[in-house]
């Protein structure tokens, strides 16, 4: 099984040690094939060494490789968004995780997609479990 995992860069790195985590729990269920998502010597500027053009073609070519496509949307991402409707152009199976903060509400373009499994946490023990869950 070949898993794309999807956080926020550019839109904010808040999140990286829990993107590390997550994709450290996804690797029991096959080969992730970002795991620079979860570096946190990457910064919000992303990665500089590498042209727009490049890591645009590089996500993409992952994309389509990739079996599932499992994305942390907490923090509003371009980026991510971009990607998660590129996967169900391909019809790949799509889950988005996130964790509610007041005043903010996920896009209704994800929420509102049929094609999207979309599954709310508040601790690490219930993302193990949707992924668990997901990965049934």
């Amino acid at each position: 099984m070949k898993i794309y995992f999807a956080g926020a860069i550019r839109g904010g790195r808040d999140d990286a040690e829990l993107y590390l985590q997550m994709i450290e729990y996804l690797k029991q269920y096959g080969e992730v094939l970002t795991e620079h998502v979860g570096d946190k010597n990457i910064k919000s500027l992303g990665e500089d060494c590498l042209t727009d053009k490049h890591i645009h073609d590089r996500d993409m070519q992952l994309v389509l490789q990739a079996d599932v496509l499992v994305a942390e949307v907490s923090t509003a991402s371009l980026g991510v968004g971009y990607e998660i409707g590129r996967a169900i152009e391909h019809g790949k199976k799509v889950l988005c995780l996130y964790k509610p903060k007041e005043g903010k509400r996920i896009s209704a373009m994800i929420a509102g997609s049929p094609d999207v499994a979309i599954a709310e946490y508040k601790s690490f023990e219930d993302v193990k479990k949707i992924i668990d869950n997901f990965f049934k």
